[in-house]
């Protein structure tokens, strides 16, 4: 009844924020990119004044520009509301998923939590030859050298290799600045932390890559008291996924998740 009453002040209130699965862009289920999470950002800094957000993250990492959407909205909310943010990580904050972790002011994981993997993958198949032992001919034709780089179906060219990683480099540039703004002094020193290496719990915590152990409810509870409340924001099942129904396009994305949550043995 209290927090109906002008005059008397209400139980503190945590938004809780959900961000699980692959970082991408597009709109189908299970994956996270700015335009279907923006929504979620925004109601929570802005609905019940809350004293704090927190970020309960699950995701194996993706797109990097989506990444950094995300984490640029929820850092620009924090300090125009002045509102502080912490992550709580539950399975993995892995690439993507560790670039979000850092949008918090302190990180925590569970003892078998995943962290880290600062680095950037291309993946991609050669089927050049598969198609020349099957008679197929490949035809292109463009008005740039390199419009055709990296095509799966001809023989791989090392100027090709060489151009993108260039590009990776420039993005795992990116990825090392941002981690290094987010973490500061707290990295160690005595390892490189930019490999694309990942590691388990406390050793993650000893790197200085996370604050901590500690679970969402009992560490807000412990910051701001046992009254505290709490609002889960989070992404909701379609049409299609409540009634278990599953479409061609569903099911292929589904295994391409599922190939990002295997680099990690989940």
């Amino acid at each position: 009844m209290k927090r109906f009453i002008p005059f008397m002040s209400s139980d503190p209130l945590v938004a809780v924020i959900r961000l699980s699965g692959p970082i991408m862009t597009g709109n189908r289920s299970g994956v996270l990119n700015d335009a279907t999470v923006a929504p979620l950002i925004e109601r929570a800094f802005r609905k019940g004044k809350p004293k704090a957000v927190a970020l309960l993250i699950n995701s194996p990492g993706g797109s990097p520009v989506q990444s950094s959407l995300i984490a640029a909205r929820i850092r620009r909310l924090a300090a125009e509301k002045e509102i502080p943010v912490y992550a709580f990580v539950e399975d993995v904050a892995a690439s993507g998923g560790y670039w979000l972790a850092c949008a918090g002011e302190e990180i925590w994981l569970d003892e078998s939590s995943i962290a880290g993997s600062i680095g950037v993958i291309s993946a991609s198949f050669g089927l050049n030859e598969f198609i020349n032992r099957h008679g197929i001919e490949r035809r292109v034709h463009t008005s740039g050298k390199d419009k055709s780089m990296l095509d799966p179906f001809r023989p791989e060219r090392d100027e090709d290799v060489e151009r993108l990683k260039a590009l990776q480099a420039q993005i795992h540039e990116s990825f090392i600045a941002h981690v290094k703004s987010s973490r500061g002094e707290k990295l160690t020193d005595a390892q490189d932390l930019f490999t694309g290496e990942f590691w388990v719990g406390r050793k993650a915590v000893e790197l200085g890559l996370a604050d901590g152990i500690a679970h969402l409810v009992p560490k807000m509870k412990e910051r701001f008291g046992e009254k505290t409340r709490f609002a889960v924001y989070g992404p909701k099942r379609g049409l299609f996924s409540r009634f278990g129904a599953s479409l061609v396009g569903e099911a292929i994305g589904q295994i391409e998740d599922r190939g990002q949550w295997a680099r990690f043995g989940l």
